[in-house]
């Protein structure tokens, strides 16, 4: 299923990992838990994330790093928009989501030739930054699963806690909680993430109605099972209030069997 070439992850890429390591470390307390077997490590992989806060790509960075992968990450359009963030996104490789536009289908098809290609992907199955009051994972996206069922990369869950102590959900008023960070950021708060075992999607395939939202399920099950022991002492709501992350919950995920 690989291409002849396989990805290479440019220096530019390694050398922002190396970097993302070394913000989170200087701002939290980075502890990372679970493996991801030595033979996907190179891909092709699906990391399928939990998404909790602005703060996850560099979080996830420096995690991957610590796990020795070079993730390929499918980010927002508005990102690659960005004058300089948006050339360095393009030259290392990451993969476009021009979100709510007729072009989102293209970021699935750059996603399996990456996986075809032996990358590793990090997704966010639920397509935006969670608003479950208890910050659980929501409903998932199919996206990840259509990649998984058309690709057969295997999916590891990843998940975070702890990044959305680092910064506020709405970055528009970092300035105006400037106070409340720079005391988050004094005492480096605790930013846990776990790498899950593979998520077992045998008997699903991509020709069969309904697989893709089975499948989906089985992935967010994953990621909550996941984050579970990350979060011990806040199994219900978390203790960090942000005041300006709404509550949504219209996309609450029931938990399958």
């Amino acid at each position: 299923m690989t291409d002849t070439t396989p990805w290479t992850a440019p220096g530019v890429w390694r050398g922002l990992l190396l970097a993302a390591r070394g913000v989170v470390g200087a701002t939290a307390r980075l502890r990372v838990t679970g493996d991801v077997p030595a033979p996907l490590r190179r891909g092709p992989l699906i990391l399928a994330a939990n998404h909790i806060s602005p703060a996850d790509p560099v979080v996830m960075m420096a995690a991957c790093r610590t796990a020795g992968i070079a993730p390929r990450i499918m980010a927002t359009g508005g990102v690659f928009r960005t004058p300089v963030l948006g050339a360095v996104m393009r030259a290392s490789g990451q993969i476009r989501v021009d979100r709510r536009s007729a072009t989102v289908a293209r970021a699935l098809d750059d996603a399996t030739a990456a996986l075809r290609q032996g990358s590793v992907v990090l997704i966010y199955p639920e397509g935006r930054i969670g608003l479950d009051p208890g910050m659980w994972p929501e409903r998932g996206k199919t996206g990840a699963a259509r990649l998984a069922l058309a690709t057969g990369a295997p999916v590891i869950p990843v998940a975070q806690w702890g990044g959305h102590e680092l910064i506020p959900y709405d970055t528009a008023r970092l300035g105006a909680n400037a106070r409340a960070v720079l005391r988050d950021l004094r005492r480096r708060p605790v930013v846990r993430v776990g790498f899950g075992p593979p998520v077992d999607l045998s008997g699903l395939t991509e020709a069969t109605p309904g697989d893709a939202q089975r499948a989906t399920d089985r992935i967010i099950d994953a990621i909550t099972a996941t984050l579970t022991p990350l979060r011990t002492d806040e199994p219900d709501r978390p203790r960090h209030r942000d005041p300006t992350r709404p509550a949504d919950i219209s996309r609450m995920h029931r938990r399958h069997a």
